[in-house]
């Protein structure tokens, strides 16, 4: 990705934390976004029913619970939405054990790895999360709106686990596939995390978002490891 990221400095990140929490702005998305997002859900949703499909009828052969894994999640406008997408996991409640370990890795510079034990997956849920498959019921939530098919990763934080220079990130609606993730994904920090996330806001266009949509499928098929 041609795209510069200008990290803000420690300084002003230091000053800016000890403000109080500013209003979040939204940014609706241009018409071109919009259309974007619309006509390839559809085509995503006709094309992928059958797998959609299958991967449903799987998770109920091998487990009991729900078939989709719903959670609130911060979008635009830091505004709270539920996000969809298949459960790969046991029926366990982890949000705010997640949310704790996400919120330690804003404050360091460790990439954002997230830990899991094998023993909550169901069957063959690892190989789902891997391949991607369990975010593609968020094709729905960008049909509903409150996601775009591109844009930065909506996280479990509250909105005072962000210092108030991150807060940017929700200008834009979230996204299922974003600069962060064709960018080095897990390898980067939080705050590497948030910065290609501002960046996007930054450059946001329409030759900007097919290069990531490009990209996300050669990071999802493994032809591109970076």
């Amino acid at each position: 990705m041609s795209v510069t990221t200008t990290p803000a400095p420690r300084a002003e990140r230091q000053r800016a934390k000890s403000q109080p929490t500013p209003a979040v702005d939204f940014r609706p998305p241009p018409v071109w976004k919009r259309v974007f997002d619309v006509s390839g859900s559809v085509v995503l949703v006709a094309v992928l029913l059958p797998l959609l499909a299958l991967i449903a009828g799987y998770i109920k052969l091998v487990s009991r619970g729900p078939v989709l894994f719903k959670q609130h999640r911060i979008g635009a406008g830091a505004k709270t939405f539920t996000i969809l997408k298949f459960r790969t996991m046991e029926a366990l409640d982890t949000t705010e054990q997640h949310r704790q370990y996400i919120a330690s890795l804003a404050q360091s510079d460790q990439p954002t790895l997230k830990p899991c034990d094998d023993r909550v997956f169901i069957r063959g849920g690892r190989l789902l999360r891997s391949l991607s498959l369990d975010e593609l019921p968020q094709l729905f939530n960008v049909l509903a709106g409150n996601m775009s098919l591109i844009g930065p990763r909506p996280e479990v934080l509250l909105l005072e686990d962000y210092e108030p220079w991150q807060l940017r990130r929700f200008e834009v609606l979230p996204g299922i596939s974003g600069l962060w993730q064709v960018s080095g994904k897990n390898s980067l920090s939080f705050k590497q995390m948030i910065d290609l996330d501002i960046a996007y806001i930054d450059n946001l266009s329409m030759k900007l978002d097919l290069k990531i949509a490009l990209k996300t499928f050669r990071v999802v098929f493994g032809r591109d490891n970076h």
